[in-house]
């Protein structure tokens, strides 16, 4: 399987913006063929310990049955939707791709 974990700041973060960032995720991106686990939400703010990361806004969790479905969901128009409709606030991204197995 392969893990495509992505950390969005945003510009604008108020709890608004934040919020119209989750439903677009989930509009756009937690449907796609191949996919095995969808997830997408906010920093925890009590978690401050010196080894949390915390310059983000928004993550999202998107775990694919194969690199082949990544790749299919990377070029599908819903994606290139979510890109175009809400890159205009993101200060930041990062993605995470990972290859991953179950226990």
């Amino acid at each position: 399987m392969l893990a495509h974990n992505v950390y969005f700041a945003l510009h604008d973060n108020s709890e608004a913006a934040k919020q119209k960032m989750i439903v677009a995720c989930k509009t756009y991106l937690a449907k796609h063929p191949g996919t095995v686990f969808f997830a997408c939400g906010t920093l925890e703010p009590e978690l401050a310990r010196p080894v949390n990361v915390r310059d983000f806004d928004i993550a999202l969790h998107v775990v694919f049955e194969s690199r082949a479905a990544h790749d299919v969901y990377q070029d599908a128009p819903l994606h290139h939707q979510f890109i175009a409709e809400n890159k205009e606030n993101w200060k930041l991204v990062r993605v995470f791709d990972s290859i991953v197995e179950s226990a």
